[in-house]
């Protein structure tokens, strides 16, 4: 049933705290008072701002004289004409809650994501299937016209609620023209320009629906300096196509991470993998380790992160997503908390192992770095230290954790093309264990111990013809909690 074939009008949006639903509603509640509809909303709060959904609900029926209407205050499942989404999984949530049907509701949602918690802290690849909620919109609802609202509001210089208001407009969903919406906007006396400009993207936006979510790109990263050409051409030379892009990518990335002399080295690593690979399922022991290596050989120490929060473009891409001003002073406050462990990590090898190896030392300095502090890393003091840390780059090669690393990494690549000899769907099983290292401090701790026992009981499954699929689940396992009890239970029962 569509909306403009029954008197009563009802809109649902599910907006995520910051993202302006108030406004958007008191958009629509004026637009429904101007065009003669008796107009009622209300909302049911998320639990706090940026972690939880607030839903505002809007009811409206035309204003011709009679009693005063009973208008309902929350959603009834089954009963909603419009519903408008911010982002997709609370497109997915509104269909869960059977707010969407297929014989009334026109869904409006944006296809962008913003990910959950326990999609930012999953130690795997966690983030949800976007291409599923995009499939149940489209079968779930009478009609679903869904975009990327959060890129259309950047490239207007707006804010999402008015390209959603915009959506709205453009859907034909109301009985209303596009001057009463545009009215509505400029009565608000609210950045007036900058949110008709966000309503017109969003207005022309719904011509383009649906568009799929973006998949990350794999293109070739380009070249730009002689070295970087000569390491392209190496790649393509040495290197099976389907692998290419990704070297590639693992060539930019360490060339940016250390220097050229490491990305060839990186390369050296790759080629002894390519030699013991037999091509199986398009040379995926090679893809992988072009992978994986690249993400290991770019392991984060205190050189890295320091680096990675005094780069220009961290400053601007912080501006932007706040949405200041050029005139606007922007300070960021940082908790850090190196431990005595990672201080020694940075220092020449010798020196760091010394003080580590002291007990006296240790008990001395230890309790210097027990806590964390915070620290405004745009002010001067703390902008010229990252700085001076960050530029140990150059002597990266002579810290300890550089020489631990490198230790792991070969020992890792040696098992695995001993084991691509007999068995490469084990070898290509503990390639992707890489995934386990991530992270420094506690957190890298916890999980090169994963990766210390999946590897260690490896060796008592090797041989085996399911010796691949118990790396596979062992690795699953590992990746469910970060303190690796899934793991130690399956390791136990193999004992």
């Amino acid at each position: 049933m569509s909306p403009m074939s029954r008197r009563r009008i009802t809109i649902a949006i599910l907006a995520l705290g910051g993202q302006g639903g108030g406004v958007l509603a008191g958009w629509i509640l004026a637009v429904g008072a101007s065009e003669g509809y008796r107009a009622q909303g209300t909302s049911v709060p998320g639990v706090a701002q940026r972690t939880g959904t607030t839903i505002y609900y809007i009811e409206m029926v035309p204003d011709d004289g009679d009693i005063e209407p009973a208008l309902a205050l929350t959603p009834v499942p089954g009963d909603v004409d419009i519903v408008i989404a911010s982002e997709l999984m609370e497109a997915g949530r509104a269909i869960l809650r059977g707010f969407v049907t297929a014989d009334r509701t026109i869904l409006i949602g944006s296809t962008h994501r913003i990910y959950a918690i326990s999609e930012k802290s999953a130690l795997g690849n966690g983030i949800a299937d976007s291409g599923l909620i995009i499939e149940q919109a489209r079968r779930h609802a009478r009609i679903f016209l869904g975009f990327d609202m959060e890129e259309a509001a950047a490239r207007s210089h707006s804010v999402i609620s008015s390209v959603m208001l915009g959506a709205l407009a453009g859907s034909g969903a109301l009985p209303f023209s596009r001057h009463a919406f545009e009215t509505a906007i400029s009565a608000s006396a609210i950045a007036v320009d900058s949110n008709l400009r966000g309503f017109s993207a969003g207005f022309d936006g719904t011509r383009g629906a649906v568009e799929l979510p973006k998949k990350t790109s794999r293109d070739r990263p380009a070249a730009t300096s002689v070295m970087g050409r000569s390491l392209e051409a190496r790649v393509l030379a040495q290197l099976p196509a389907p692998a290419q892009s990704l070297a590639l990518h693992g060539v930019n990335r360490l060339m940016d991470y250390q220097d050229a002399a490491y990305a060839s080295l990186y390369l050296t690593r790759l080629h002894r993998v390519v030699m013991v690979d037999r091509g199986d399922d398009e040379y995926a022991l090679t893809s992988a380790t072009a992978r994986h290596l690249a993400l290991w050989m770019s392991y984060e120490d205190v050189i890295r992160v320091a680096d990675l929060k005094t780069r220009a473009d961290r400053m601007a891409r912080v501006r932007d997503e706040i949405q200041v001003d050029q005139d606007q002073l922007v300070a960021i406050t940082e908790f850090m908390h190196p431990r005595l462990r990672e201080v020694c990590e940075a220092l020449p090898a010798a020196i760091g192992r010394r003080v580590l190896g002291s007990k006296s030392l240790t008990r001395l300095l230890a309790p210097l770095f027990r806590s964390g502090r915070f620290v405004q890393s745009t002010s001067l003091c703390w902008f010229v230290a990252l700085s001076l840390l960050a530029a140990l780059r150059r002597w990266r090669r002579g810290t300890m954790r550089y020489h631990e690393e490198q230790q792991r990494v070969e020992a890792w690549l040696a098992l695995v093309i001993e084991v691509a000899g007999t068995d490469q769907g084990a070898a290509l099983e503990l390639v992707k264990c890489q995934q386990l290292i991530k992270g420094y401090g506690d957190i890298f701790d916890r999980s090169l111990r994963s990766f210390t026992a999946l590897t260690a009981a490896y060796q008592r499954v090797r041989g085996h013809a399911d010796a691949a699929a118990f790396i596979g689940r062992a690795r699953q396992a590992a990746l469910q909690d970060e303190d690796g009890n899934a793991l130690a239970i399956m390791l136990r029962e193999l004992a």
